[in-house]
Protein backbone atom coordinates (compact mmCIF):
# COMPACT_ATOMS: atom_id res chain seq x y z
CA UNK A 1 0.00 0.00 0.00
CA UNK A 2 1.11 3.55 -0.66
CA UNK A 3 2.24 5.27 2.56
CA UNK A 4 0.09 8.02 4.05
CA UNK A 5 3.12 9.76 5.57
CA UNK A 6 6.87 9.60 4.90
CA UNK A 7 9.35 11.23 7.27
CA UNK A 8 12.74 11.64 5.58
CA UNK A 9 16.09 13.42 5.95
CA UNK A 10 16.19 12.52 9.62
CA UNK A 11 18.57 11.06 12.16
CA UNK A 12 16.39 8.14 13.20
CA UNK A 13 17.03 6.73 16.67
CA UNK A 14 15.03 3.53 16.29
CA UNK A 15 15.84 1.50 19.44
CA UNK A 16 15.60 -1.49 17.10
CA UNK A 17 18.73 -3.59 17.80
CA UNK A 18 18.65 -4.93 14.25
CA UNK A 19 18.71 -1.43 12.77
CA UNK A 20 19.55 1.18 15.41
CA UNK A 21 19.85 4.07 12.93
CA UNK A 22 18.13 5.08 9.70
CA UNK A 23 17.16 8.16 7.68
CA UNK A 24 13.48 7.74 6.88
CA UNK A 25 10.28 5.92 7.72
CA UNK A 26 6.89 5.30 6.16
CA UNK A 27 3.48 5.18 7.81
CA UNK A 28 0.35 3.54 6.48
CA UNK A 29 -2.78 3.79 8.56
CA UNK A 30 -1.73 3.63 12.18
CA UNK A 31 1.33 1.45 11.55
CA UNK A 32 4.98 1.94 10.69
CA UNK A 33 5.41 0.07 7.41
CA UNK A 34 9.02 0.75 6.40
CA UNK A 35 12.26 2.11 7.88
CA UNK A 36 15.42 2.69 5.86
CA UNK A 37 17.45 5.11 3.81
CA UNK A 38 16.01 8.21 2.20
CA UNK A 39 16.29 6.59 -1.23
CA UNK A 40 14.53 3.40 -0.11
CA UNK A 41 11.66 5.12 1.64
CA UNK A 42 11.00 8.10 -0.64
CA UNK A 43 10.70 5.66 -3.54
CA UNK A 44 7.53 4.35 -1.87
CA UNK A 45 5.74 7.71 -2.07
CA UNK A 46 2.53 8.12 -4.00
CA UNK A 47 0.69 11.19 -5.20
CA UNK A 48 -1.22 11.51 -1.90
CA UNK A 49 1.68 10.70 0.44
CA UNK A 50 2.46 13.49 2.85
CA UNK A 51 6.21 14.15 2.91
CA UNK A 52 7.71 15.47 6.16
CA UNK A 53 11.30 16.72 5.94
CA UNK A 54 12.98 16.20 9.32
CA UNK A 55 15.73 18.63 8.36
CA UNK A 56 18.45 16.50 9.89
CA UNK A 57 16.77 16.44 13.27
CA UNK A 58 16.44 13.41 15.52
CA UNK A 59 13.41 11.24 14.80
CA UNK A 60 12.49 8.86 17.59
CA UNK A 61 9.53 6.85 18.87
CA UNK A 62 6.80 9.02 20.31
CA UNK A 63 7.76 10.20 23.79
CA UNK A 64 5.83 8.67 26.68
CA UNK A 65 5.57 10.50 29.99
CA UNK A 66 5.04 7.69 32.47
CA UNK A 67 3.87 9.74 35.46
CA UNK A 68 1.44 12.63 34.99
CA UNK A 69 -1.75 14.05 36.47
CA UNK A 70 -3.44 14.99 33.21
CA UNK A 71 -6.66 16.53 34.48
CA UNK A 72 -4.94 18.59 37.16
CA UNK A 73 -2.11 19.61 34.85
CA UNK A 74 -4.58 20.68 32.19
CA UNK A 75 -6.51 22.83 34.66
CA UNK A 76 -3.31 24.41 35.96
CA UNK A 77 -2.35 25.67 32.52
CA UNK A 78 -4.77 28.53 33.25
CA UNK A 79 -3.97 28.91 36.96
CA UNK A 80 -1.61 31.58 38.25
CA UNK A 81 1.91 30.18 38.54
CA UNK A 82 4.06 31.56 41.34
CA UNK A 83 7.19 29.80 40.09
CA UNK A 84 10.17 32.05 40.83
CA UNK A 85 8.12 34.42 43.00
CA UNK A 86 9.63 35.29 46.39
CA UNK A 87 8.28 37.33 49.27
CA UNK A 88 4.91 38.87 50.05
CA UNK A 89 5.50 41.92 47.87
CA UNK A 90 6.10 39.87 44.73
CA UNK A 91 3.21 37.58 45.62
CA UNK A 92 0.89 40.56 46.00
CA UNK A 93 1.98 42.05 42.67
CA UNK A 94 1.20 38.76 40.95
CA UNK A 95 -1.99 37.72 42.76
CA UNK A 96 -4.07 40.90 42.96
CA UNK A 97 -4.21 41.54 39.18
CA UNK A 98 -5.01 37.86 38.57
CA UNK A 99 -7.84 38.07 41.11
CA UNK A 100 -9.21 41.20 39.38
CA UNK A 101 -9.09 39.43 36.00
CA UNK A 102 -11.12 36.51 37.39
CA UNK A 103 -13.88 38.15 39.45
CA UNK A 104 -16.28 35.21 39.14
CA UNK A 105 -13.94 32.57 40.62
CA UNK A 106 -15.11 31.34 44.03
CA UNK A 107 -11.45 30.69 44.87
CA UNK A 108 -8.40 32.58 43.64
CA UNK A 109 -6.10 29.63 43.06
CA UNK A 110 -2.34 29.72 42.51
CA UNK A 111 0.17 26.97 41.82
CA UNK A 112 3.94 26.41 42.07
CA UNK A 113 4.29 28.27 45.39
CA UNK A 114 7.68 27.25 46.75
CA UNK A 115 7.95 25.99 50.33
CA UNK A 116 10.52 28.72 50.92
CA UNK A 117 8.57 31.48 49.21
CA UNK A 118 8.90 33.68 52.32
CA UNK A 119 12.55 32.81 52.87
CA UNK A 120 14.41 30.39 55.09
CA UNK A 121 12.65 29.32 58.25
CA UNK A 122 9.32 30.98 57.47
CA UNK A 123 6.15 29.08 56.62
CA UNK A 124 3.16 30.68 54.94
CA UNK A 125 0.11 31.18 57.17
CA UNK A 126 -3.41 32.38 56.55
CA UNK A 127 -2.43 35.70 58.08
CA UNK A 128 0.21 36.26 55.37
CA UNK A 129 -2.32 35.49 52.66
CA UNK A 130 -4.93 37.68 54.32
CA UNK A 131 -2.65 40.68 53.71
CA UNK A 132 -2.85 39.93 49.97
CA UNK A 133 -6.59 39.17 49.66
CA UNK A 134 -8.50 39.75 52.90
CA UNK A 135 -12.01 39.48 51.46
CA UNK A 136 -11.83 36.66 48.88
CA UNK A 137 -10.86 33.01 49.28
CA UNK A 138 -7.23 32.55 48.22
CA UNK A 139 -5.22 29.33 48.17
CA UNK A 140 -2.02 28.08 46.61
CA UNK A 141 -0.48 24.72 45.84
CA UNK A 142 3.10 23.75 46.61
CA UNK A 143 4.89 22.43 43.50
CA UNK A 144 4.76 18.85 44.77
CA UNK A 145 0.97 19.09 45.37
CA UNK A 146 1.28 17.76 48.90
CA UNK A 147 0.61 21.09 50.63
CA UNK A 148 -1.96 23.84 50.16
CA UNK A 149 -1.84 27.18 51.94
CA UNK A 150 -5.16 29.01 52.32
CA UNK A 151 -6.26 32.36 53.68
CA UNK A 152 -8.93 32.81 56.32
CA UNK A 153 -11.74 33.30 53.80
CA UNK A 154 -10.81 30.07 51.99
CA UNK A 155 -10.62 28.11 55.24
CA UNK A 156 -14.03 29.43 56.28
CA UNK A 157 -15.57 28.63 52.89
CA UNK A 158 -14.13 25.10 53.05
CA UNK A 159 -15.27 24.55 56.66
CA UNK A 160 -11.71 24.05 57.90
CA UNK A 161 -11.03 27.11 60.05
CA UNK A 162 -11.96 25.22 63.21
CA UNK A 163 -9.96 22.16 62.12
CA UNK A 164 -11.56 18.79 61.51
CA UNK A 165 -10.96 15.09 61.05
CA UNK A 166 -8.68 14.02 58.19
CA UNK A 167 -7.29 10.80 56.71
CA UNK A 168 -4.17 9.21 58.17
CA UNK A 169 -1.12 11.00 56.81
CA UNK A 170 -2.99 14.30 56.34
CA UNK A 171 -3.05 17.28 58.70
CA UNK A 172 -4.82 20.59 59.17
CA UNK A 173 -2.05 22.46 60.94
CA UNK A 174 -3.48 24.39 63.88
CA UNK A 175 -2.24 27.71 65.26
CA UNK A 176 -1.71 28.81 68.84
CA UNK A 177 -5.09 30.54 68.69
CA UNK A 178 -6.88 27.21 68.25
CA UNK A 179 -7.73 27.90 64.62
CA UNK A 180 -6.25 26.45 61.46
CA UNK A 181 -3.09 28.37 60.57
CA UNK A 182 -3.59 27.97 56.81
CA UNK A 183 -1.20 25.08 56.11
CA UNK A 184 -2.97 21.94 54.87
CA UNK A 185 -0.86 18.82 54.48
CA UNK A 186 -1.86 16.10 52.01
CA UNK A 187 -5.13 15.54 50.10
CA UNK A 188 -7.19 14.47 53.11
CA UNK A 189 -6.73 17.97 54.52
CA UNK A 190 -6.88 20.19 51.47
CA UNK A 191 -9.63 18.39 49.52
CA UNK A 192 -12.40 20.75 50.73
CA UNK A 193 -10.42 23.76 49.47
CA UNK A 194 -10.00 22.21 46.03
CA UNK A 195 -13.77 21.76 45.90
CA UNK A 196 -13.95 25.57 45.54
CA UNK A 197 -11.96 25.68 42.27
CA UNK A 198 -13.41 26.28 38.80
CA UNK A 199 -13.82 22.55 38.25
CA UNK A 200 -15.07 21.97 41.83
CA UNK A 201 -12.12 19.72 42.61
CA UNK A 202 -13.08 17.17 39.98
CA UNK A 203 -9.60 17.55 38.52
CA UNK A 204 -8.09 16.18 41.72
CA UNK A 205 -10.78 13.72 42.79
CA UNK A 206 -9.04 10.78 41.15
CA UNK A 207 -6.09 11.60 43.40
CA UNK A 208 -7.70 12.75 46.65
CA UNK A 209 -10.39 10.05 46.78
CA UNK A 210 -9.89 7.74 43.81
CA UNK A 211 -13.64 7.84 43.34
CA UNK A 212 -16.04 9.53 40.94
CA UNK A 213 -17.44 13.01 41.62
CA UNK A 214 -20.55 13.17 43.78
CA UNK A 215 -22.98 14.53 42.75
CA UNK A 216 -22.43 13.42 39.18
CA UNK A 217 -21.30 16.27 36.94
CA UNK A 218 -23.92 17.87 34.73
CA UNK A 219 -23.61 17.57 30.93
CA UNK A 220 -22.29 21.14 30.87
CA UNK A 221 -19.65 20.32 33.49
CA UNK A 222 -18.60 17.19 31.56
CA UNK A 223 -18.08 19.26 28.42
CA UNK A 224 -16.09 21.85 30.36
CA UNK A 225 -13.90 19.12 31.84
CA UNK A 226 -13.38 17.48 28.44
CA UNK A 227 -12.43 20.78 26.86
CA UNK A 228 -9.78 21.52 29.45
CA UNK A 229 -8.34 17.99 29.14
CA UNK A 230 -8.27 18.40 25.36
CA UNK A 231 -6.18 21.55 25.79
CA UNK A 232 -3.83 19.66 28.10
CA UNK A 233 -3.46 16.86 25.56
CA UNK A 234 -2.61 19.41 22.86
CA UNK A 235 0.03 20.87 25.18
CA UNK A 236 1.53 17.40 25.66
CA UNK A 237 1.50 16.69 21.92
CA UNK A 238 3.47 19.90 21.40
CA UNK A 239 6.31 18.34 23.41
CA UNK A 240 6.54 15.28 21.13
CA UNK A 241 4.50 13.21 23.57
CA UNK A 242 2.26 10.44 22.24
CA UNK A 243 1.60 8.52 25.46
CA UNK A 244 0.78 9.30 29.09
CA UNK A 245 0.60 7.18 32.22
CA UNK A 246 -1.82 8.93 34.55
CA UNK A 247 -1.13 8.57 38.26
CA UNK A 248 -4.58 9.49 39.43
CA UNK A 249 -7.80 8.12 38.12
CA UNK A 250 -11.42 7.15 38.38
CA UNK A 251 -14.10 5.91 36.01
CA UNK A 252 -15.10 9.52 35.31
CA UNK A 253 -11.71 10.35 33.82
CA UNK A 254 -11.70 7.15 31.78
CA UNK A 255 -15.11 7.98 30.39
CA UNK A 256 -14.07 11.53 29.48
CA UNK A 257 -10.99 10.23 27.67
CA UNK A 258 -13.12 7.66 25.86
CA UNK A 259 -15.47 10.40 24.71
CA UNK A 260 -12.53 12.49 23.50
CA UNK A 261 -11.29 9.50 21.51
CA UNK A 262 -14.72 9.04 19.91
CA UNK A 263 -14.75 12.74 19.03
CA UNK A 264 -11.27 12.56 17.46
CA UNK A 265 -9.78 14.83 20.15
CA UNK A 266 -7.60 12.33 22.02
CA UNK A 267 -4.07 13.32 20.95
CA UNK A 268 -2.15 11.01 23.30
CA UNK A 269 -2.67 7.42 24.42
CA UNK A 270 -3.62 7.33 28.11
CA UNK A 271 -3.22 4.62 30.72
CA UNK A 272 -5.34 5.44 33.78
CA UNK A 273 -5.01 3.80 37.22
CA UNK A 274 -7.39 2.52 39.81
CA UNK A 275 -6.46 4.65 42.83
CA UNK A 276 -6.45 2.84 46.19
CA UNK A 277 -6.17 4.81 49.43
CA UNK A 278 -4.91 3.86 52.86
CA UNK A 279 -8.43 4.16 54.27
CA UNK A 280 -9.99 1.87 51.66
CA UNK A 281 -11.07 -1.68 52.54
CA UNK A 282 -9.26 -4.45 50.67
CA UNK A 283 -12.46 -5.67 49.04
CA UNK A 284 -12.67 -2.39 47.08
CA UNK A 285 -9.95 -3.81 44.77
CA UNK A 286 -12.16 -6.66 43.59
CA UNK A 287 -15.40 -4.69 43.75
CA UNK A 288 -14.27 -1.53 41.90
CA UNK A 289 -10.73 -1.97 40.65
CA UNK A 290 -11.09 -5.22 38.73
CA UNK A 291 -14.17 -3.99 36.81
CA UNK A 292 -12.18 -0.89 35.75
CA UNK A 293 -9.31 -3.12 34.64
CA UNK A 294 -11.63 -5.29 32.54
CA UNK A 295 -13.87 -2.55 31.15
CA UNK A 296 -11.21 -0.22 29.76
CA UNK A 297 -8.84 -2.16 27.49
CA UNK A 298 -8.37 -0.05 24.35
CA UNK A 299 -5.17 0.88 22.54
CA UNK A 300 -5.64 4.55 23.35
CA UNK A 301 -7.53 4.51 26.67
CA UNK A 302 -7.06 1.73 29.18
CA UNK A 303 -6.78 0.92 32.87
CA UNK A 304 -3.62 -1.00 33.60
CA UNK A 305 -2.29 -0.23 37.06
CA UNK A 306 -3.25 0.45 40.67
CA UNK A 307 -1.80 3.55 42.32
CA UNK A 308 -1.06 3.94 46.03
CA UNK A 309 0.79 6.41 48.28
CA UNK A 310 3.00 5.08 51.05
CA UNK A 311 4.22 8.50 52.25
CA UNK A 312 4.35 12.23 51.53
CA UNK A 313 7.28 14.48 50.63
CA UNK A 314 10.55 15.52 52.23
CA UNK A 315 9.98 19.29 52.26
CA UNK A 316 6.92 19.02 54.52
CA UNK A 317 8.42 16.29 56.72
CA UNK A 318 5.81 13.75 55.60
CA UNK A 319 8.06 11.38 53.61
CA UNK A 320 8.67 8.23 55.67
CA UNK A 321 12.25 8.04 56.96
CA UNK A 322 14.14 5.32 58.75
CA UNK A 323 15.01 7.77 61.53
CA UNK A 324 13.81 11.23 62.58
CA UNK A 325 14.51 14.20 60.33
CA UNK A 326 17.41 16.44 61.33
CA UNK A 327 16.78 19.73 63.11
CA UNK A 328 13.38 21.15 63.96
CA UNK A 329 11.59 18.95 61.43
CA UNK A 330 12.61 15.91 63.46
CA UNK A 331 11.48 17.23 66.82
CA UNK A 332 9.33 14.85 68.80
CA UNK A 333 10.87 12.01 66.80
CA UNK A 334 9.12 12.84 63.49
CA UNK A 335 9.92 10.22 60.86
CA UNK A 336 7.13 11.23 58.46
CA UNK A 337 3.47 10.33 58.09
CA UNK A 338 2.19 6.80 57.69
CA UNK A 339 -0.44 6.82 54.93
CA UNK A 340 -0.98 3.04 55.24
CA UNK A 341 -0.28 0.76 58.13
CA UNK A 342 2.23 -1.73 56.78
CA UNK A 343 -0.09 -4.69 57.30
CA UNK A 344 -2.84 -3.00 55.30
CA UNK A 345 -0.37 -1.95 52.62
CA UNK A 346 1.00 -5.47 52.21
CA UNK A 347 -2.54 -6.85 52.06
CA UNK A 348 -3.48 -4.33 49.35
CA UNK A 349 -0.38 -5.08 47.28
CA UNK A 350 -0.96 -8.82 47.59
CA UNK A 351 -4.62 -8.54 46.57
CA UNK A 352 -3.88 -6.26 43.61
CA UNK A 353 -1.07 -8.53 42.44
CA UNK A 354 -3.39 -11.54 42.69
CA UNK A 355 -5.85 -9.86 40.31
CA UNK A 356 -3.15 -9.07 37.75
CA UNK A 357 -2.74 -5.37 38.43
CA UNK A 358 0.55 -3.67 37.86
CA UNK A 359 1.14 -1.62 41.01
CA UNK A 360 2.63 1.89 41.16
CA UNK A 361 3.48 3.29 44.58
CA UNK A 362 4.51 6.84 45.46
CA UNK A 363 7.45 6.33 47.85
CA UNK A 364 9.94 9.11 48.55
CA UNK A 365 11.62 8.54 51.92
CA UNK A 366 14.07 5.70 52.61
CA UNK A 367 11.57 4.00 54.92
CA UNK A 368 8.75 4.48 52.42
CA UNK A 369 10.83 2.89 49.66
CA UNK A 370 11.84 0.00 51.92
CA UNK A 371 8.23 -0.64 52.95
CA UNK A 372 7.21 -0.72 49.29
CA UNK A 373 9.96 -3.17 48.36
CA UNK A 374 8.94 -5.34 51.31
CA UNK A 375 5.30 -5.28 50.19
CA UNK A 376 6.19 -6.32 46.66
CA UNK A 377 8.33 -9.13 48.04
CA UNK A 378 5.43 -10.28 50.22
CA UNK A 379 3.02 -10.22 47.25
CA UNK A 380 5.45 -12.27 45.21
CA UNK A 381 5.82 -14.81 48.01
CA UNK A 382 2.03 -15.08 48.43
CA UNK A 383 1.05 -15.24 44.76
CA UNK A 384 4.16 -16.59 43.08
CA UNK A 385 6.61 -14.80 40.81
CA UNK A 386 5.24 -13.30 37.59
CA UNK A 387 6.17 -10.60 35.12
CA UNK A 388 4.42 -7.91 37.14
CA UNK A 389 6.61 -4.89 36.36
CA UNK A 390 5.53 -3.29 39.64
CA UNK A 391 6.81 0.26 39.96
CA UNK A 392 8.05 2.60 42.64
CA UNK A 393 7.45 6.26 41.84
CA UNK A 394 10.09 8.85 42.85
CA UNK A 395 12.52 6.88 45.13
CA UNK A 396 14.12 10.15 46.15
CA UNK A 397 16.01 8.78 49.14
CA UNK A 398 17.04 5.13 49.44
CA UNK A 399 19.08 3.21 51.97
CA UNK A 400 22.08 1.88 50.08
CA UNK A 401 21.20 -1.69 51.11
CA UNK A 402 17.87 -1.41 49.27
CA UNK A 403 19.19 -0.33 45.88
CA UNK A 404 20.14 -3.88 44.72
CA UNK A 405 16.76 -5.23 45.83
CA UNK A 406 15.00 -3.49 42.91
CA UNK A 407 16.71 -5.64 40.29
CA UNK A 408 16.47 -8.75 42.45
CA UNK A 409 12.68 -8.43 42.61
CA UNK A 410 12.11 -7.03 39.11
CA UNK A 411 10.89 -3.68 40.46
CA UNK A 412 10.87 -0.71 38.09
CA UNK A 413 12.34 2.62 39.23
CA UNK A 414 10.04 5.40 37.96
CA UNK A 415 12.08 8.59 38.23
CA UNK A 416 11.53 12.29 37.54
CA UNK A 417 14.97 13.86 36.93
CA UNK A 418 13.65 17.41 37.14
CA UNK A 419 12.54 16.87 40.75
CA UNK A 420 16.09 16.51 42.03
CA UNK A 421 17.93 19.47 43.56
CA UNK A 422 20.46 19.02 40.78
CA UNK A 423 17.74 19.31 38.12
CA UNK A 424 17.79 23.11 37.44
CA UNK A 425 14.08 23.50 38.33
CA UNK A 426 13.86 23.61 42.13
CA UNK A 427 16.29 25.38 44.49
CA UNK A 428 19.46 23.25 44.72
CA UNK A 429 19.51 23.47 48.52
CA UNK A 430 15.82 22.61 48.95
CA UNK A 431 16.20 18.96 49.98
CA UNK A 432 19.69 18.52 51.41
CA UNK A 433 18.92 20.49 54.56
CA UNK A 434 16.23 17.94 55.45
CA UNK A 435 18.58 14.94 55.18
CA UNK A 436 21.24 13.53 57.46
CA UNK A 437 24.70 13.64 55.90
CA UNK A 438 24.85 9.88 55.38
CA UNK A 439 21.46 9.88 53.60
CA UNK A 440 22.82 12.02 50.76
CA UNK A 441 24.68 9.02 49.32
CA UNK A 442 21.34 7.34 48.58
CA UNK A 443 19.53 10.46 47.40
CA UNK A 444 18.32 10.47 43.77
CA UNK A 445 20.55 7.47 42.95
CA UNK A 446 19.68 7.24 39.24
CA UNK A 447 22.85 5.68 37.87
CA UNK A 448 23.40 3.52 40.94
CA UNK A 449 20.00 1.95 40.25
CA UNK A 450 20.83 1.45 36.56
CA UNK A 451 24.13 -0.17 37.44
CA UNK A 452 22.31 -2.94 39.31
CA UNK A 453 20.41 -3.88 36.16
CA UNK A 454 17.05 -2.56 37.38
CA UNK A 455 14.76 -0.95 34.82
CA UNK A 456 14.57 2.86 34.93
CA UNK A 457 11.79 4.92 33.35
CA UNK A 458 11.54 8.72 33.18
CA UNK A 459 8.66 11.15 33.58
CA UNK A 460 7.77 14.59 34.95
CA UNK A 461 4.89 14.15 37.41
CA UNK A 462 3.22 17.08 35.63
CA UNK A 463 2.06 19.50 36.99
CA UNK A 464 4.65 19.16 39.78
CA UNK A 465 7.04 20.28 37.06
CA UNK A 466 6.08 21.20 33.49
CA UNK A 467 5.40 18.30 31.16
CA UNK A 468 7.95 19.85 28.77
CA UNK A 469 10.36 17.08 27.81
CA UNK A 470 13.63 18.85 27.10
CA UNK A 471 14.19 20.53 30.51
CA UNK A 472 13.63 17.13 32.12
CA UNK A 473 16.17 15.55 29.77
CA UNK A 474 18.64 18.32 30.64
CA UNK A 475 18.15 17.53 34.33
CA UNK A 476 19.25 13.97 33.59
CA UNK A 477 22.17 14.54 31.21
CA UNK A 478 23.51 17.88 32.51
CA UNK A 479 22.70 17.98 36.24
CA UNK A 480 24.11 20.59 38.58
CA UNK A 481 27.22 19.73 40.57
CA UNK A 482 26.09 19.90 44.21
CA UNK A 483 29.49 19.10 45.67
CA UNK A 484 31.46 16.01 46.56
CA UNK A 485 28.85 14.79 49.06
CA UNK A 486 26.45 14.17 46.17
CA UNK A 487 27.46 11.22 43.99
CA UNK A 488 27.53 11.87 40.24
CA UNK A 489 24.36 10.37 38.76
CA UNK A 490 24.60 11.91 35.28
CA UNK A 491 22.67 9.97 32.66
CA UNK A 492 23.76 9.31 29.10
CA UNK A 493 21.63 10.80 26.33
CA UNK A 494 20.88 7.35 24.91
CA UNK A 495 19.74 5.95 28.25
CA UNK A 496 17.64 9.04 28.92
CA UNK A 497 15.87 8.88 25.57
CA UNK A 498 15.36 5.14 26.00
CA UNK A 499 13.78 5.76 29.40
CA UNK A 500 11.38 8.23 27.75
CA UNK A 501 10.42 5.97 24.83
CA UNK A 502 11.36 2.29 24.57
CA UNK A 503 11.40 1.62 28.29
CA UNK A 504 8.17 3.51 28.97
CA UNK A 505 6.53 1.35 26.28
CA UNK A 506 7.99 -1.71 28.00
CA UNK A 507 6.72 -0.74 31.44
CA UNK A 508 3.16 -0.57 30.09
CA UNK A 509 3.59 -4.07 28.55
CA UNK A 510 3.61 -2.69 25.01
CA UNK A 511 7.21 -3.35 24.03
CA UNK A 512 6.09 -5.45 21.03
CA UNK A 513 3.82 -2.69 19.74
CA UNK A 514 5.59 0.63 20.35
CA UNK A 515 8.73 2.26 21.68
CA UNK A 516 10.77 1.35 18.57
CA UNK A 517 10.83 2.58 15.00
CA UNK A 518 10.48 -0.59 12.99
CA UNK A 519 7.90 -2.06 10.66
CA UNK A 520 4.77 -3.34 12.38
CA UNK A 521 4.97 -0.94 15.32
CA UNK A 522 2.30 1.63 16.17
CA UNK A 523 2.89 4.83 14.22
CA UNK A 524 3.81 7.03 17.18
CA UNK A 525 6.70 9.30 16.19
CA UNK A 526 8.40 12.50 17.36
CA UNK A 527 10.41 14.67 14.95
CA UNK A 528 12.81 17.00 16.75
CA UNK A 529 14.23 20.32 15.59
CA UNK A 530 17.86 19.31 16.13
CA UNK A 531 20.12 16.30 16.00
CA UNK A 532 20.06 15.71 19.76
CA UNK A 533 23.38 13.85 19.72
CA UNK A 534 25.10 16.87 18.17
CA UNK A 535 24.04 19.25 20.96
CA UNK A 536 26.11 19.75 24.09
CA UNK A 537 24.19 18.37 27.11
CA UNK A 538 23.79 21.84 28.60
CA UNK A 539 22.30 23.06 25.30
CA UNK A 540 19.78 20.25 24.87
CA UNK A 541 16.87 22.60 25.60
CA UNK A 542 17.56 24.33 22.29
CA UNK A 543 15.77 21.38 20.74
CA UNK A 544 12.00 21.06 20.59
CA UNK A 545 9.41 18.94 18.88
CA UNK A 546 8.64 20.01 15.31
CA UNK A 547 6.10 17.32 14.41
CA UNK A 548 4.29 14.76 16.55
CA UNK A 549 2.49 11.77 15.07
CA UNK A 550 0.22 9.52 17.14
CA UNK A 551 -1.60 6.53 15.65
CA UNK A 552 -0.53 7.61 12.18
CA UNK A 553 -2.04 11.10 12.49
CA UNK A 554 -0.21 14.40 12.90
CA UNK A 555 -1.21 15.67 16.35
CA UNK A 556 1.16 18.64 16.43
CA UNK A 557 3.07 20.60 13.83
CA UNK A 558 5.03 23.72 14.61
CA UNK A 559 3.93 26.58 12.43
Amino acid sequence: MTPDIIVHNGKLLTFDPDRPEAQALAITGGTLTAVGTDAEITALAGDDTRMIDAGGGTVLPGLIDSHVHLFGGSVELTSLSLYGVHGLEEMTRAIRPFAEQNPDDDLVFCVMADYGILGTGRTLTRHDLDTILPDRPLAMFAPDHHTVWANTAALEAAGLLQGGEVDAGSEIVMGDDGLANGELLEPGAYGPVLALTRHAGREMMGLTTGKDPVPAPTPEQREMDKDVIAKGLAHCAAQGITGLHLMDGNVYQLELLGELEAEGRLLCRCMVPFHFKGTDPIDRIAAEGVPMLRRFTGDKVWCGHMKMFIDGVIESGTALMLRPYPGDMGKDGNTGDEVFTQDHFVAAATEADKHGFQIAVHAIGDAGVRRTIDAYAAARKANGARDSRHRIEHLEVMHLDDIPRLAELGIVASIQPGHAPRGHIFPPDAVGKYLHDDQVAGAYPWQDIRDTGARVVFSTDWPVIPVDVMPNIKAAIAPLDLGKEWRDQTQSLHDTLASYTRDNAWVEFNEDRKGQLKPGMMADVAVMSHDLAALAPADITRARAEVTICDGKVTFERG
